[in-house]
């Protein structure tokens, strides 16, 4: 018998420096942010946030993006774990657009490719991580 699961409920990328990976992420994708420890937390509220590690959380749509910032090391994708993360996104001109604004950045990525189910946009994070845009076939 095998578990029924339904859905990621989230990921956690571990980075190694959160200022740099948050102004990052805020700055490409936005997202609200669903858990921070506040500025001006008293010692409970941090006790309870400890799960944080001093990093964020963000919400995107019924799951949860985080960035845990204990990292001393450098990402690869040979080695056993992460190998890239995915988005979805809603078509080839989401795409195109995302293309444009990555240049606007100073990001660099491979150009909005043709796998057959769709088209995708790679690009990576500051720590190295391969970060996907996927748009599918209409």
């Amino acid at each position: 018998m095998t578990i029924p699961i339904k859905a990621y409920a989230h990921v956690r990328l571990t980075v190694t420096d959160i200022d740099i990976s948050r102004a990052f992420y805020d700055d490409v994708f936005g997202l609200p942010v669903a858990f921070e420890v506040p500025e001006d937390a008293d010692e409970n509220t941090r006790e309870q946030l400890g799960f944080l590690f001093g990093g964020v959380i963000y919400q995107l749509g019924d799951t949860l993006l985080g960035l845990r910032p204990v990292a001393d090391d450098a990402f690869d994708e040979n080695r056993v774990g992460l190998d890239h993360l995915s988005f979805t996104v809603e078509g080839r001109d989401v795409l195109d657009d995302a293309a444009t604004q990555l240049d606007g950045r100073g990001i660099l990525h491979a150009g909005v490719k043709d796998i057959g189910a769709g088209y995708i946009l790679e690009f990576r994070d500051p720590d190295g991580i391969a970060l996907e845009l996927f748009a599918p076939k209409a």
